[in-house]
């Protein structure tokens, strides 16, 4: 009969303990008129704040698993602005999922975010792309870059800018969203080496074999030409009012690739006029009716 009565009043006392508890897990504090929030709401934001800081020190440690030294860095900064974004957006949908009246702050934050967005946007855009650039590793400092007609080597990569700089020694500072919305070519992302061609055309009745005699000779004697792989010549088209040949070579350096082509063709002309080979013009028969 004691041990009963004993476990009755553990059981109460467990009761009252517990009543205790939710009692004071229950008790609200009042921010205003609309906004009320209870013990037991701010230990589930916190838990769910907790829960946010681990997932996103995850995803940080996969993306710059791989990231150099410097560019982890810069990815640092970015990462730092869009973790307080993302902190402050959980918390809204948090207090909101608890009950919290945050319908005010939701309209004032969604107003907030559109006028920023709108302002803002390019800016977004820029750096989101330099995120892009900086993970998949498309675009590294030395590369040689070709972007609406522009050609630069890559001298330095930044959140919202690519600086490069052209053939003719002038700064090409290139928005990052340029990424995004336009075709990139990379020169040398596999390599330094790049294939390189000059086009000619020549009047029909020309010797096509001693044609592709002399081209690859220009070639093969200019010394910024490779070995390895040979220059070929391809017989492009029968054209209206010529023969066209394509001289195919490898560079060492393509940044500099319009010099020797420009030396290439300077010897084309050169040996067309010794061997009497004619480079044609267009021409038409004008025939004129007379009533």
């Amino acid at each position: 009969m004691i041990q009963e009565l004993e476990h009755i009043e553990e059981s109460i006392t467990k009761s009252d303990a517990w009543d205790s508890t939710k009692e004071f897990l229950g008790k609200h504090m009042d921010f205003g008129k609309d906004i009320s929030i209870s013990i037991f709401d701010i230990l589930v934001v916190i838990s769910v704040i907790f829960i946010t800081t681990l997932i996103l020190r995850l995803f940080f440690r996969l993306i710059t698993r791989n990231l150099p030294k410097q560019e982890k860095t810069k990815f640092n900064v970015v990462y730092g602005y869009f973790r307080w974004l993302i902190y402050i957006v959980i918390l809204l949908v948090t207090l909101h999922s608890v009950g919290v009246n945050v319908t005010a702050v939701f309209a004032a934050s969604a107003a907030l975010l559109i006028g920023v967005g709108l302002a803002l946007q390019t800016l977004f855009q820029d750096i989101i792309s330099g995120i892009f650039i900086l993970v998949d590793q498309t675009v590294h400092v030395g590369d040689i870059i070709e972007i609406e007609g522009k050609v630069g080597r890559v001298e330095e990569i930044k959140l919202r800018t690519t600086r490069a700089v052209t053939i003719d020694n002038k700064v090409l500072v290139i928005p990052n969203h340029l990424y995004l919305t336009n075709s990139l070519y990379n020169w040398t992302q596999n390599g330094t080496k790049t294939r390189e061609s000059v086009e000619v055309s020549v009047a029909y009745g020309s010797d096509v074999e001693l044609v592709r005699k002399l081209l690859l000779q220009t070639a093969s004697t200019h010394p910024d030409v490779i070995s390895s792989p040979e220059p070929v010549v391809v017989f492009t088209n029968f054209g209206d009012s010529s023969l066209n040949f394509k001289l195919i070579f490898t560079l060492a350096d393509s940044f500099k690739a319009q010099f020797p082509k420009s030396d290439i063709r300077f010897e084309i002309d050169k040996l067309f006029r010794e061997y009497n080979i004619t480079i044609p013009f267009p021409q038409r028969d004008v025939h004129i009716i007379q009533k």
